[in-house]
């Protein structure tokens, strides 16, 4: 065994234990409930920047400007799935997958932008009431309610790991809690005369939106910084792959990633005894890493004897 062998997948492969058989399919439907998504999305942020101006109501024109962020994040979104089902090319081997990783990345920082704005206006609110129509308020806030609630409902069912649906739904889930702050601010404003409880309780959902958006940010940078798949244990699976076959006699250079959502990816160097035969390692290497792992796209360096790489340090394992 003298030479190196090489093996990458293009498409998930049969018994892969949850991960899409076809993408192109699974993106397809992502795309549709995304369309929808921000069909039913806009139509409502215009009800509520009419409702929010009319009616005077800090919470509303919070949620207002929450979906003006989401239309435009479902939007980038929908841009996301489609781009990712596109084919690799010469200048992309990997094709667009991750395209949806940056979708996902971008909605978590919009996140942020609109909590900021938030926040400035409640403490501006705070210092100066105004007055308020509760009633216009409430009818406008119990629509948007129902309606976050139909596209949560739409966007339900995501790959955990999706962090282009899991974008949208974040900021949908913000859409909603918004609303139901609103609704809650309509009930005060109307039954006990609270005006500060419109704003009070826009600065409330600003901060769970600003926990949910962090979580966003925090995995989809992971991500992009290619680190290893949450749950998994790069030092578990280099020390599995040691007994996948007889005739490995060292695992090195493990590095384990993951593309976009549910695309895990690994890179190993793998030592063979000198009488192994090197295309049942190989198979058992790949076997292992798809049934016990999840990991789909393999690339695999068979090393006649030591290390190839003396550049490298192949006692410290690299482990990414």
């Amino acid at each position: 065994m003298n030479t190196a062998h090489a093996d990458r997948h293009a498409h998930a492969h049969d018994g892969d234990h949850g991960y899409a058989h076809d993408p192109t399919a699974a993106s397809g439907s992502r795309g549709r409930k995304l369309l929808l998504a921000f069909g039913l999305t806009a139509a409502m942020m215009a009800v509520e920047v009419a409702g929010g101006a009319w009616s005077g109501s800090l919470a509303l024109l919070a949620d207002a400007g929450h979906m003006v962020v989401d239309a435009l994040a479902l939007l980038l979104a929908i841009v996301g799935a489609r781009v990712a089902i596109r084919p690799a090319d010469a200048r992309r081997s990997y094709g667009y997958g991750r395209m949806e990783v940056l979708a996902g990345f971008v909605n978590a920082l919009g996140q942020f932008v609109l909590v900021g704005w938030i926040v400035y206006e409640a403490g501006v609110r705070l210092l100066h009431p105004g007055e308020i129509l509760s009633g216009i308020m409430l009818v406008v806030a119990i629509a948007g309610l129902l309606v976050n609630a139909l596209v949560l409902r739409t966007l339900h069912g995501h790959a955990h790991d999706d962090v282009n649906l899991a974008g949208a739904s974040l900021h949908v889930l913000g859409d909603l809690l918004g609303s139901l702050a609103a609704v809650l601010a309509a009930l005060a404003i109307r039954w006990f005369g609270w005006l500060w409880a419109d704003p009070v309780l826009s600065l409330l959902i600003s901060l769970l939106i600003l926990g949910s958006a962090w979580r966003l940010l925090r995995v989809s940078a992971h991500i992009l910084l290619e680190g290893v798949p949450d749950g998994m244990d790069s030092a578990l699976v280099e020390a599995s792959l040691r007994t996948a076959d007889p005739g490995i006699r060292d695992i090195h250079h493990l590095h384990v990633w993951q593309l976009a959502s549910g695309s895990r990816m690994a890179t190993v160097h793998a030592e063979l005894a000198e009488c192994a035969d090197g295309a049942q390692a190989l198979q058992a290497i790949k076997r292992m890493l798809l049934e016990r792992f999840g990991i789909q796209h393999v690339t695999v360096q068979i090393d006649p004897g030591s290390c190839l790489d003396a550049s490298e340090d192949c006692a410290g394992h690299g482990h990414r």
